[in-house]
């Protein structure tokens, strides 16, 4: 009886663990900064009440001066108050920006329903706290005041997609400030993420439920050593 009890009450400890994991709800606090050449994009999660944080910070990103190539310099925190744990510099080059495509689209054929399923994800993630401010001058007022337009235009367009899809709070807020002295491009992003872990673990299930079509022969890192795993083993 004793055991039974032990048993019993273990069952219930992980049943309640894996209730709390599911409805276990993750913050994304994204902030990325683009002053003429210097880029800088910071993604903070947060889950239960930050208690649990990690933090991702691409201090640098820029193209490389001698290769075709995307330089990224990456630090990465894994609490409110440790130390940085890692530090590391990544180069991406054109065939492998043309290569992630490619995956994309491999992944579209294999998976069934892919839009629905990501659609469905998509529309329980809440995004609030929207404020994107641009500074843009081109050193003449006509081409100036174009580009202002067209910034407005795409701004508002990218604005509507996101409310489509997601759950959006709160009005973002948007500027566009035109700059007619001289020639400047700068922009300011942050918003807020938000979803249950349950719903992104329903997500993936679905994706190796509506899996078709055998082995993908993906291009990419990590993927490719999917790929290489999957082909080894048949």
């Amino acid at each position: 009886m004793r055991v039974l009890k032990w048993l019993l009450l273990i069952l219930i400890v992980m049943l309640l663990l894996f209730l709390l994991i599911m409805f276990l709800k993750i913050k994304v606090f994204i902030h990325f900064y683009h002053g003429q050449d210097d880029d800088h994009l910071k993604i903070k999660f947060k889950a239960l009440f930050g208690l649990i944080q990690y933090k991702l910070e691409v201090p640098i990103i820029q193209i490389d001066d001698d290769t075709p190539t995307v330089v990224m310099k990456t630090k990465k925190e894994p609490g409110k108050t440790e130390q940085v744990k890692g530090e590391e510099t990544s180069k991406f080059s054109p065939k492998e920006i043309f290569n992630s495509f490619y995956d994309f689209e491999v992944l579209i054929k294999h998976v069934v329903g892919l839009h629905k399923i990501v659609r469905r994800f998509l529309k329980k993630v809440t995004i609030k706290d929207i404020k994107w401010d641009s500074v843009i001058g081109v050193g003449n007022a006509a081409y100036t005041g174009m580009f202002t337009g067209a910034c407005w235009a795409a701004k508002g367009s990218i604005i509507g997609l996101l409310s489509t899809y997601m759950r959006m709070r709160n009005l973002p807020q948007i500027t566009v400030t035109p700059h007619f002295q001289m020639p400047i491009s700068q922009t300011t992003l942050t918003c807020m993420i938000q979803f249950r872990i349950g719903h992104a673990m329903l997500a993936g299930i679905k994706l190796i439920k509506f899996w078709k079509g055998g082995r993908p022969n993906f291009k990419t890192k990590p993927l490719s050593t999917l790929s290489n795993e999957k082909s080894k083993s048949i």
